[in-house]
C-alpha cells in the first residue's frame, strides 16, 4: 500500500501543467467546501468553524495520504444525523472521542484490508441509507429554513416534524423569502456560470440582502456569540475501558459510514477519471483523517462524492488538488472567519437542502421499485429503517435480509441433475447400470454446494428405494466450498449411511479437495470412494454390488 499522491511523484505522473490545473481545480473546490462546511458543521449541532476544521485538516490529510487521486475529503450530510445524536447523548467531548476512536477503526480495517469488502454490500442497500439519510437531512433544515421558534428541536424523525406542525405559527416570512430565493440561485446559476457555484453566489446574494434591508433573521452572529477564526491546539481525550465502552458502537457507526461513503466516492472517482483507487490506503488515510481531526476538535469526515466530482470537473487530476482545497479554507478561516457572523440560518438550511435533493439518488430509488420483489424489499426496509432507527441499524437490517435472500436465489438457481434418469451415458455404461436394475443413483450438482441445498439431496434420500445400494455426487462444477459445504455433505453422508448407502464422490477439483482433506470428510467417507472420473466410480460401484450378492 502506498499514498496515491508518493505513487504519483515516485511514477513522475505530476505535470508541471498538471500542477496549475490542480491548484485552479483546489481554490474552486474550497469556494463550494466553504458555505458547505459551514452549514454542515452548524446543522450537526457544533460552532461554525467546526466545520471548517474538518475540511481543512481531514481534507488535507485524505488527498496527501489516501489511495485515490482526486478524492476530496471533509465533513458530509451523511453525518449529520449521527454527530446531532451523538452530541445529545454523550456530549462534544463525547463527539470528539467516538471520532478518533472511529479513526482507529478505520485504520485498523484498512491494514487488515478490508477495502475490497465494499463490492460484497448490495446496491439496494447503498441506495436505501442514502435515500434514508437524504430526507432525515432535510427534516433537520426546516426549522432554519422556515426560521421557526422552536428552543429544542426533538431528534426522533415523526416527533421532530410534529413539532414543526406545531410551531409553524411562528414562522418568519422573511427567512422562508431568504431559503426559497437561494434555492432559486443555486437551481440557475450553473445556466449563467458554471465556474462559481451557485451555493457561495447564494450566500454572498443573502447576507448582503439581509444586512443591507437589515432584515429580521436569524443569522450564525445571532447563535453563536462567538466564532473563533484561530487553529485550536490539539487535545487528546482521557480514554478508559468506561469510555471505550459507552462509545464503541457510536464509534463504530462513525467508521461503517466513513468507510462506505469514501469508498463509493472513490469508486465514481475512478470513472471519471479511469483510475483505480487503492481502497485499503484510502481507508487508513480516512482514519488517519478522523483522528487528527479529532485531535483538533472537528467532527467525522469522509470522502465527499460531491466535491470530489467538482474536483474533477474543474480539471483536478492528482492529490494536490485536495491540498490546495484545504490550504485555501485555511487562510479564508483565517481571515474572514469573523465575516460569518453575518450569513443567515436559512441561506444555510436551503444550500443543505439541495445537498440533500442531489444526495437521495432519487432516479436511481425510483428504478430499483422495478427491481424484483425481493430487491424492493431490502431497498424499502433500509430506507425506512435510516429514517426511523439510524444507519447501523438499517445496514445490519438489509445486510441479513440481503443474505438470506441471495441464499435463497442461489439454491432456487441450483439444479440437482438425475443423470440416470436424463440418460447421458454411453452405450457401455449404459449396459453397466442396466445390469444393476436402479441399484445405482447418480447426481450432478450445477451450482454450488452448501447447507441451503443439503435438504433436497436427503429429501432425495428419503425417496429412495431400500435396493439401492450406491449414491455417486458429481462434483466437477463445484469449484470451491467452505465449511457450510462441509456440513452438508456430511450430513449427507450421515442419511446415506442411515440407509445404507454407499457415497462416493468424483470429478473433485483442487480446492474442494483441500478442504474435504484438511476438515477431516475425506476420512469419513473413505478416500477409496473418491474418483476421477464417473465410469470409474460406476466400474466400483458395479463391482461393489456384484460382491454383495455374492456374499
Amino acid at each position: 500500500m502506498m499514498p496515491k499522491f508518493l505513487y504519483m511523484i515516485k511514477n513522475k505522473k505530476i505535470t508541471k501543467e498538471q500542477v496549475m490545473k490542480d491548484i485552479i481545480a483546489g481554490i474552486i473546490v474550497a469556494v463550494i467546501a466553504l458555505p458547505l462546511s459551514i452549514a454542515l458543521g452548524i446543522s450537526s449541532g457544533v460552532s461554525p468553524e467546526k466545520g471548517l476544521i474538518t475540511a481543512i485538516f481531514a481534507g488535507f490529510i485524505i488527498s496527501f495520504l489516501g489511495g485515490s487521486r482526486v478524492q476530496i475529503g471533509g465533513p458530509t450530510g451523511a453525518f449529520v444525523i449521527i454527530i446531532y445524536s451523538i452530541i445529545q447523548d454523550y456530549g462534544l467531548n463525547g463527539l470528539i472521542t467516538a471520532t478518533i476512536m472511529a479513526g482507529l477503526i478505520l485504520i485498523i480495517m484498512g491494514v487488515l484490508r478490508f477495502g475490497s469488502l465494499i463490492k460484497y454490500i448490495p446496491q439496494t442497500i447503498t441506495i436505501g441509507f442514502t435515500s434514508g439519510i437524504a430526507i432525515t437531512l432535510m427534516s433537520t433544515q426546516i426549522k432554519d429554513f422556515f426560521g421557526l421558534k422552536i428552543e429544542n428541536v426533538p431528534a426522533e424523525f415523526f416527533t421532530k416534524w410534529g413539532s414543526y406542525f406545531g410551531n409553524m405559527r411562528s414562522l418568519n416570512t422573511w427567512s422562508l423569502i431568504i431559503g426559497l430565493g437561494s434555492i432559486i440561485i443555486i437551481a440557475f446559476w450553473p445556466k449563467i456560470n458554471k465556474t462559481i457555484p451557485g451555493s457561495m453566489v447564494a450566500l454572498i446574494v443573502a447576507t448582503l440582502s439581509v444586512k443591507l434591508l437589515n432584515l429580521p433573521v436569524e443569522t450564525i452572529g445571532s447563535r453563536f456569540q462567538e466564532i473563533s477564526s484561530t487553529i485550536p491546539i490539539p487535545l487528546f481525550p482521557v480514554f478508559s475501558m468506561e469510555t471505550i465502552n459507552k462509545l464503541f458502537a457510536p464509534a463504530m457507526t462513525i467508521a461503517i459510514l466513513a468507510a462506505l461513503e469514501s469508498l463509493l466516492s472513490a469508486v465514481v472517482a475512478d470513472g471519471m477519471i479511469s483510475d483505480t483507487h487503492d481502497s485499503n490506503m484510502e481507508l487508513i488515510a480516512q482514519g488517519i483523517a478522523n483522528v487528527t481531526s479529532g485531535l483538533f476538535g472537528g467532527i467525522p469526515a469522509t470522502g465527499a462524492i460531491a466535491r470530489t466530482a467538482a474536483n474533477v470537473k474543474s480539471g483536478g487530476k492528482s492529490p494536490i488538488a485536495g491540498m490546495v482545497h484545504a490550504i485555501t479554507l485555511l487562510a479564508t478561516m483565517l481571515i474572514l472567519m469573523p465575516l460569518a457572523k453575518m450569513i443567515p440560518m436559512s441561506v444555510l438550511a436551503a444550500i443543505l437542502m439541495v445537498v440533500s435533493y442531489n444526495m437521495s439518488e432519487w432516479r436511481v430509488f425510483e428504478s430499483l421499485l422495478k427491481a424484483p420483489k425481493s430487491d424492493v424489499i431490502v431497498l424499502l426496509i433500509t430506507f425506512v429503517c435510516t429514517i426511523i432507527f439510524d444507519l447501523v441499524v438499517a445496514i445490519g437490517i438489509g445486510m441479513i435480509m440481503a443474505m438470506f435472500l441471495f441464499i435463497k436465489r442461489v439454491s432456487d438457481t441450483t439444479e440437482i441433475r438425475d443423470l440416470v434418469e436424463e440418460e447421458v451415458f454411453d452405450e457401455e455404461i449404459s449396459k453397466v447400470l442396466e445390469k444393476v436394475d436402479g441399484k445405482i443413483h447418480i447426481y450432478q450438482v450445477n451450482g454450488p454446494i452448501f447447507f441451503g441445498i443439503v435438504q433436497e439431496f436427503i429429501s432425495k434420500m428419503k425417496e429412495l428405494e431400500s435396493s439401492v445400494e450406491v449414491v455417486i455426487l458429481d462434483m466437477r462444477h463445484t469449484h470451491a466450498i467452505d465449511a457450510s459445504a462441509i456440513d452438508a455433505l456430511s450430513r449427507l453422508l450421515k442419511n446415506c449411511n442411515k440407509f445404507g448407502i454407499r457415497l462416493c464422490l468424483t470429478h473433485v477439483q483442487e480446492q474442494p479437495m483441500k478442504v474435504l482433506d484438511k476438515m477431516g470428510f475425506v476420512i469419513k467417507v473413505g478416500r477409496s470412494n473418491i474418483y476421477d472420473t464417473k465410469t470409474e466410480a460406476i466400474e466400483k460401484a458395479y463391482d461393489y454390488i456384484k460382491h454383495l450378492e455374492v456374499s
